[in-house]
């Protein structure tokens, strides 16, 4: 009988996190949730009898600590991460620069580095980096975000290039336009209206489960198919800078 292959997903307690952890169990993958909002994964973890971990992906000696005790790990989803602000660069705060940075780019070097020897165990391991548009094009009000995520997708493509004849794929997804639980909302620090606007006139937004679709289709692809780089848009957005809005 062919053991169950694990999946672990950070920032799994809402949006494309949670939508990829429903989709990966329906897959067929025991799949580990980390998040630090211990109610949000453990209720998630529950309903998809899966496994929730209170992590804080910004934390390297609770990552270590997770690894150790996770066990088997044949694919890890790099997803927690997020904006905030959309300040010019001359008047962004260093802080939220900084936050950024630790989330999105430590955060993903943190978990990389302390499951690699479990995905390498496994045999046929996948690393997959939630990415945005945001890491290959930039766009004003966006230079901290912009940065972070650039970083993000310089990981994935440096650790693809290392572990070239290694039993470990090294996916990138890049999201354009997604209207996810509490994105833009945090960006925006709590702005509702603000965040609303972001969407205002787009008839199709990508939704978390279109997300989550994709990456349920890159990780169950065969051993030897590795889908370096998948840009996602929903049909209104041309690019960063180009979107459909009917007003």
């Amino acid at each position: 009988m062919t053991e169950q292959k694990v999946a672990v997903v950070t920032g799994a307690s809402s949006g494309i996190g949670a939508a990829t952890a429903r989709r990966l169990a329906a897959e067929g993958f025991d799949v580990v949730l980390t998040a630090r909002r211990t109610d949000r994964i453990e209720a998630l973890a529950k309903e998809i009898g899966g496994r929730a971990y209170t992590l804080d992906v910004t934390d390297r000696a609770a990552v270590d600590a997770f690894a150790a005790a996770v066990g088997r790990v044949d694919v890890l989803v790099n997803n927690a991460g997020g904006a905030i602000g959309a300040e010019t660069v001359e008047h962004g705060d260093p802080a939220d620069w900084m936050a950024m940075y630790q989330v999105n780019v430590l955060g993903v070097l943190h978990v990389t580095q302390a499951l690699l020897p479990a995905l390498r165990a496994s045999g046929d391991g996948t690393v997959l980096v939630l990415s945005s548009t945001a890491a290959l094009a930039a766009y004003e009000g966006g230079g901290g975000y912009v940065a972070a995520k650039h970083a993000a997708h310089t990981i994935a493509a440096t650790l693809r290039l290392e572990l070239c004849g290694e039993p470990i794929r090294v996916i990138e997804i890049a999201p354009g336009m997604v209207k996810s639980e509490g994105f833009a909302v945090t960006r925006f620090r709590g702005d509702e209206d603000k965040a609303a606007a972001v969407y205002a006139g787009v008839a199709e937004p990508l939704t978390s489960e279109d997300i989550a679709d994709t990456v349920a289709w890159t990780v169950t692809r065969p051993s030897h198919v590795n889908i370096d780089l998948l840009v996602v848009r929903p049909r209104a957005q041309a690019a960063n800078h180009k979107v459909h809005r009917e007003l």
